[in-house]
This record gives structure tokens, C-alpha cells and sequence, in this order.
């Protein structure tokens, strides 16, 4: 069996920045272990999968050890794949996922346009070994749907955090957000998960779901300009549409290929 298989950079119009995904374009669904080693052998942060059905494309996304309810950068990636190496004519696409329902990506020019569902923060109590595992006392801390958000006063004490990983991992969330406000830009923020496999993440379209309804409120402000601050970095164009958020981004292609199995 031979997979095409696309490497994408995105959140970035330049390869060598951005978040890489790798996209699979299947005609059926594999079994779940066949799917979970393709992308552990693709060894990035995320893999997609795609099958097309009668309503757009199925998508499924995983890290190299474990699948995962929502990515962004990932899906962002798919749809570069889809209007640049596929038939598809639209300048709109629809996917279909296990966890988190219909999600379309509309071709905005230059832009791919992500329509997610929004996931607000609600205060919490401060977890146990969280202060210990980012190395810093934070602002605020919230939870979401599956990630927790920390704030901190400025954007140095982000781009200079260095959490213990170790700790991380033992915290029960998917990942932690760590956000400021922007010097350039209306906020910044890095996302780190070691529990399900990613050390740190370039660039997390997903956290943005959490960010998004978080700083519109704070900034009062619809339409928000986000930098991720990782070492490779990545812009996002974000709106708060109340029940779903708008998460904006370029995309290139690194390499393209066939995995054989």
C-alpha cells in the first residue's frame, strides 16, 4: 500500500518556521495501530488523516502517541492539501471529526480561515506542582475543555520560561498555555504537552480556542493579531464569534512523498 503523504508548515508563509504537520490522504480508513505508528514514525506533532466522503473529507489527528480530540495547525495543513494537491474545486472545506464536530476552512487569498468551536476559561484553583513545573508564579490561572491557561504580565517572562517537562507531564491536562500581552501584537503565548507526546509546540491553532474568548474579553476587542513565541514561531489572524472562533493563517509545502506499507 502506498499513502500520499504531504509535510506542511503552518501559520507561516516561509518553510522552517510555523508549526509542521503531515497530511495522509487515505481512500479507507487503516486500523487504529496502523494509523498511530505511521505517525509515530512521522515523528512530528501531529499527523493528519483524511478520507473524502460525500460531504468533504473525514479527519482524525494524531501525535506520535496518542490521538487527539483537536488540532489546528494540523487541520490548517489538510486544507492546504486539499486545495492545492487534491480536485477539490470549493474554496470551502468541511471535516468531519470524532471529537469536535463539523469544522470548515474557507480560502481567503492568501489566508486559510478556520472556523472552531470557542472553549472560554473559567478560574481555577491552583493545581498541585504547577508553580514547580513552570518555574514562575503566574498571574491567573484557568482551566478550559482540556488545557490549562496560565498568564503572565509580559511577553519576556514567556519567551524566557523554561518549565520542567517532567512536572508538566504528571498534570492532569491535555497541555498548559502560557500567555502575555504582546509587544507587537495583542497577545502571545507558547503550549506545552509532554503528556501526549509534544514537548512544546511550535504553533497550536487549538489553544487559540481557549485564547481567543480569553483576550477578546480582556482587550475588549472582537478581531485579535496573536504571535505564538516558540523557536519557530508563527502569526495568527483570530475574531470571537461568541460560540466559535475564527483562526486565520498561511501555509506552505515542505515535502511531498508516498509512505509504503
Amino acid at each position: 500500500m502506498r499513502i500520499p503523504l504531504y509535510q506542511v508548515d503552518a501559520f507561516t508563509s516561509e518553510v522552517f518556521s510555523g508549526n509542521p504537520a503531515a497530511v495522509c490522504l487515505l481512500e479507507d480508513w487503516l486500523g487504529d495501530a496502523k494509523l498511530q505508528a505511521i505517525a509515530a514514525e512521522n515523528n512530528l506533532s501531529e499527523t493528519a488523516f483524511l478520507v473524502e466522503n460525500r460531504d468533504g473529507f473525514d479527519l482524525r489527528w494524531f501525535t506520535p502517541t496518542t490521538e487527539v480530540a483537536l488540532c489546528g495547525h494540523a487541520t490548517l495543513a489538510s486544507a492546504f492539501v486539499v486545495f492545492d494537491r487534491t480536485d477539490f474545486a470549493g474554496e470551502a472545506v468541511r471535516f468531519h471529526t470524532r471529537y469536535s464536530g463539523v469544522l470548515s476552512v474557507t480560502r481567503r487569498n492568501a489566508l486559510l480561515e478556520m472556523d472552531f468551536p470557542a472553549r472560554p476559561p473559567a478560574p481555577l484553583d491552583r493545581p498541585p506542582l504547577l508553580d514547580n513545573s513552570l518555574g514562575i508564579t503566574p498571574l491567573e490561572i484557568l482551566g478550559s475543555a482540556e488545557d490549562l491557561l496560565v498568564v503572565l504580565p509580559e511577553q519576556a517572562a514567556v519567551v524566557e520560561m523554561q518549565p520542567n517537562l517532567t512536572l508538566l507531564a504528571e498534570l492532569n491536562w491535555r497541555g498548559v498555555i502560557v500567555t502575555s500581552p504582546g509587544m507587537d501584537c495583542d497577545f502571545v503565548s507558547r503550549f506545552f504537552a509532554p503528556r501526549v507526546g509534544v514537548p512544546e509546540d511550535p504553533v497550536t491553532g487549538s489553544a487559540h480556542c481557549v485564547l481567543v474568548p480569553y483576550w477578546a474579553q480582556r482587550l475588549d476587542k472582537q478581531c485579535l493579531h496573536a504571535r505564538q513565541v516558540s523557536k519557530r514561531g508563527g502569526e495568527l489572524i483570530c475574531e470571537d464569534r461568541g460560540d466559535r472562533v475564527r483562526i486565520a493563517g498561511k501555509a506552505v509545502l515542505y515535502l511531498e512523498g508516498r509512505v509504503s506499507i
